[in-house]
Formats: structure tokens, sequence, C-alpha cells
């Protein structure tokens, strides 16, 4: 039997001077098609994670506005209570210079505006705000308060002079005890609205940076297909390019947009309804000084002091808004002040009667009827703030953020899907 021997196959040699050429891989990530595997999942993973991600900053932005909102209405909130409370004690120590039964526009003044702060805590602690335990202790303070009013009013009915004790008892359980509680909550969610803001703001940015990055990431893929193909430009992968940029325009306008509209709310509506909430606080409190300076006949002094720091805080208030507030509130204040100016004029001449009978007048030029138009225009301002606020910091489009998902994960199936023609040139 004879045998046959093929002689093995060999490649040419190469021509003289001329490099033997290299061994291409073909398979593994170093191989082109094990690149194109490899770089088409990263050009996908990253296109769909940015899409993903923009929809959780939309979602987070969504929510911080949602929650600087719920702190801003407590806030107000907090603050209608304590300024409820001060103003009751100013009807009530404005009642008491009256000898026997008050004037009956003061009692149910101080009924109106104790049932209205009485309201607005019950409401405070229903809505499961952080402070429930300070605002019930509050409540407890509240009534220690209302007995000795009560007290007071009883003893002063029948001229005891032991009744100015009880009352000023009383409203140093509210100076001490309920009001500094009140502004510790109130600070708190003070601290929480710029929290939510800082978060809002925050939004648009670290969108844009993930754009970047996605959008170096798909670069870089482009040139190595491109290098390694010889194609300049493959669909799937503009594709994708055109989806991310996309998704950064669309949610830094949208981000933007409404990091924008809470800015203004913030430094507008919000910064404005502060001012007049402080101030009516403010001014309900010098006139409990004005009726205390008063009822002391002459040993008041400190109260007077009082009365003229918490007005100077007041009008620093209302004119430090930037000019958001209406300028007839401070012409107001000025017209109550220059009534109070008229009481002390007569106590400090010795006609004490005089002084009471003016604080106490129901005439409109009065310094009582000037209180009441600037505690009224101070309430006003406080209510229609309030729902510019809410207005402010309303809505949202949260579908925005469903979009940008979508196209990210689009962009990510045009992405891999504009790879295959690569791949299956090497199968």
């Amino acid at each position: 039997m004879t045998t046959t021997v093929v002689p093995p196959t060999s490649s040419p040699p190469a021509a003289p001077g001329t490099a033997p050429a290299p061994d291409l891989p073909t398979s593994g990530v170093r191989s082109t098609p094990g690149g194109l595997r490899l770089w088409g999942a990263l050009a996908a993973v990253v296109t769909a994670l940015t899409g993903l991600l923009a929809l959780g900053v939309t979602t987070s932005q969504q929510a911080a506005v949602a929650q600087m909102s719920d702190a801003a209405a407590q806030l107000v909130g907090l603050q209608d209570a304590r300024n409820q409370l001060v103003a009751a004690d100013a009807a009530a120590t404005t009642a008491f210079l009256v000898g026997g039964l008050e004037p009956t526009d003061l009692r149910r003044s101080y009924d109106a505006s104790l049932d209205a702060g009485a309201q607005a805590l019950t409401l405070l602690a229903a809505s499961g705000t952080q402070g429930a335990d300070a605002l019930a202790q509050v409540s407890a303070d509240l009534t220690t308060y209302t007995g000795l009013v009560e007290q007071a009013r009883a003893n002063n009915r029948q001229g005891f002079p032991v009744a100015s004790a009880y009352l000023e008892e009383a409203s140093t359980v509210l100076r001490e005890d309920i009001v500094p509680t009140l502004d510790e909550l109130v600070a708190a969610e003070q601290d929480r609205v710029d929290a939510e803001l800082s978060t809002v703001r925050t939004s648009t940015p670290l969108l844009i940076g993930v754009v970047v990055l996605a959008l170096l990431a798909l670069v870089s893929v482009q040139v190595w297909v491109a290098r390694r193909t010889h194609r300049t430009f493959n669909p799937g992968l503009v594709g994708a390019t055109v989806a991310v940029l996309v998704v950064g325009a669309v949610g830094g306008v949208t981000l933007g947009g409404t990091s924008a509209a809470a800015g203004r709310t913030y430094s507008g509506p919000y910064a404005a309804t502060v001012a007049a909430s402080q101030a009516f606080a403010l001014v309900n409190d010098a006139r409990s000084m004005e009726a205390f300076t008063l009822i002391r006949r002459g040993s008041g002094a400190a109260y007077e002091e009082s009365f003229v720091e918490n007005v100077d805080r007041a009008r620093a208030a209302l004119q430090g808004d930037g000019g958001r507030l209406d300028r007839l509130l401070v012409e107001r204040l000025d017209a109550w002040v220059a009534g109070h100016q008229e009481v002390r004029a007569l106590d400090d001449a010795g006609d004490w009667d005089g002084a009471v009978a003016l604080v106490t007048s129901d005439d409109p030029t009065a310094p009582p009827a000037l209180f009441d138009e600037l505690s009224g225009a101070l309430d006003t301002a406080v209510d229609a703030g309030s729902a510019d606020v809410a207005d402010g910091l309303g809505g949202g489009a949260g579908w925005v953020g469903w979009l940008l998902a979508a196209l990210g994960v689009g962009g990510a199936v045009a992405a891999w899907t504009g790879l295959r023609a690569r791949r299956e040139e090497y199968r």
C-alpha cells in the first residue's frame, strides 16, 4: 500500500525587507467582534442609565418642591398660631385697663384670637408635624395661660389689685413658654425649607453633569468603532447620542424652570409672608406692652422700652423685604405709633385717665382703630402671601421624568442594534 504524504501548508514568505503581518485575534474583548459587543453594551448601558438617572433626578426635585411647600405651609401655620395668641394677649391686656366689665369688642377680639390660635395648634398637631410633642406642651401651657387670664378678669371686676399680678403672670407664660417654643418650631421649618430649596437647585447641575459624562462615553465609543470599521458614523450610536442630548436639553430646561420658580417663590412671596407675619406678632406684642405701661402707673418704663424695640423690629421687617410688601403697611404702622405717642404724652403729663380713655376709645381716628387697620392689613398680607407660596410651589411636570427615561431606553436600544450589522460581518 502506497502512502501519500501531504506537505504542510505555509504562508508565502514575506518579501525581503518587509515585516511579517501580525496575527489578529478573532475572539475576546481585544478582537474587533469582542470590542463591538463590549463597546456596544457600554453605549447601551450609559444611554439607558442617563435616562433613568434623569427620571430619578426629576422625581427627586419634584419631591423636594413638595416638601418645601409643606414646610412653608407648616411654618406659616406655626406663625399664625403664635400671632393669634399674641393678638389675644394684646386684647386681654388692653381690656384690663377698664375697671369692672371690660369692653365687649375687646373681649370678643380676645375670644376670637384665642379660638383661632387653639384651632391652629390642633390642625398643626393633626398634620403630623415633627414638633408634635412641643405642640402638646404649648397646648398645656395655653390652658395655664387662659386660667390665669380668667383669674385676672375675676379679680379686676371686683377691683382687687392682685388682678394685675395674675395678668402679668399670664403674659409671662405666653412670652417665656409658649412663644419661644413656637419660634423654635418655626426655625426648624425654616431650616427645612432652606434644605429642600438646596436640593431643588442642585438638580439641574447634577443632570447636566450626568449628560456630559454620557456624551463623552458615547463619543469615545464612536471613535473606536470608526477606527475599527472605517465608517465615520454609526446610525445607532448617533441615535443614542441624540437621545442623550435631548434628555439633557429637555431635562435641563424643565429642572431649571422648576428651580427658578422655587427660587422666585422663596425670595418673593415666601419672604414677604414671613416678614408680614413677624411684623404682625411684633406689633401685637407692642400693644400689650403699651397696656402694661399704663397698668403699672408710672413704673412701666421697661414695658415702654419693649414697645419701642418691637416697633423698630416690625418696621425693619416691613422695610427689609425688598419692596415685596405694600408700602402702606409702614405708613399704617407709623400712624398707630403716632397715636401711641399721644397716649404717652397724656400719661407723662399726669393725665392717666385721659391716656386710658384714648387707648380704649372707639373713635375711628384713635389708636385702637389705627391698630385694627394695621393688624388687619398685616393679616391680609399674610393670607395673600400664603396663597402665592402655595401657587408658586404647586404643580410640576412629573411626566417629563418618564419621557426622559423612555428616551434613554430608546437610545440604548438604538446603540445596541446599531452595531449589530458590524458584528454580523465577523460571523
